[in-house]
């Protein structure tokens, strides 16, 4: 997985730091038992998804991969011979 640079983009990078940010302001609203807060959180975490979303479409993202894969047929095997006897 480390040579397919999955994540590695701003708009990943972004995304995932306001979403996690989100995280954190909703986890300590929630032990300090503060609705509002842990709604303020979510949404918070919604607009990570939403910045990296738009930051792809900017073309921040990783690009996408326009070659597909020739399907090959499977190779056939023999089956190991049995000894009679």
């Amino acid at each position: 997985m480390a040579g397919s640079s999955h994540g590695h983009t701003p708009a990943a990078w972004t995304g995932v730091t306001i979403a996690f940010i989100g995280f954190c302001v909703a986890g300590a609203f929630m032990v300090m038992a503060q609705p509002l807060g842990f709604w303020a959180g979510m949404v918070i975490i919604a607009l990570g998804g939403v910045v990296g979303v738009v930051m792809r479409a900017m073309g921040l993202g990783q690009p996408k991969q326009t070659h597909t894969h020739a399907h090959t047929a499977p190779v056939p095997t023999r089956e190991p011979a049995r000894a009679e006897g």
